[in-house]
């Protein structure tokens, strides 16, 4: 698999919202669930020239994304997202050890996230660890979103 990681252009807006939705919806959540998140998944080309955001592609065609930004002096990661055809495959992890390197180059304390429920278990596989949890809620269901930090 030969997977390039170069920063995101915003004329990629369109592909990496459809890539967002995808990679939400592989974990099966109710299509209204799905409608209802649909505008903090919808990217415009301004979204990534004012964040930091690297794209993972295949071929020349993009198959992830990951936004780095920088919240109380530490690195976060606001997005990552791989399509489902890529799931399992390793590019999630190349797009977060990139966003891990960035963030230890420029010597951050600390990368953290705020977690979907389905992917915290690969954080944790990445090393990072759960340090709190937000509580959200989406039609009346109670969701807890896991915190996670990882020491730099």
């Amino acid at each position: 698999m030969h997977l390039q990681i170069h920063r995101a252009r915003p004329e990629q807006a369109e592909t990496l919202t459809q890539i967002a939705l995808a990679a939400k919806a592989y974990w099966g959540y109710p299509e209204r669930w799905m409608e209802l998140w649909k505008p903090q998944l919808t990217f415009s080309s301004d979204y990534f020239e004012e964040n930091e955001s690297w794209v993972a592609e295949m071929d020349q065609a993009p198959v992830g994304f990951c936004t780095l930004l920088e919240k109380d002096r530490n690195a976060w990661i606001e997005n990552l997202w791989v399509t489902p055809e890529v799931i399992g495959k390793g590019v999630g992890k190349r797009l977060f050890l990139h966003a891990l390197e960035l963030s230890r180059q420029r010597g951050f304390g600390y990368l953290r996230l705020e977690a979907d429920p389905n992917a915290a278990g690969f954080y944790e596989k990445m090393g990072m660890r759960k340090i709190g949890e937000r509580k959200s809620e989406i039609e009346g269901e109670p969701r807890l979103l896991p915190l996670m930090e990882l020491r730099l």
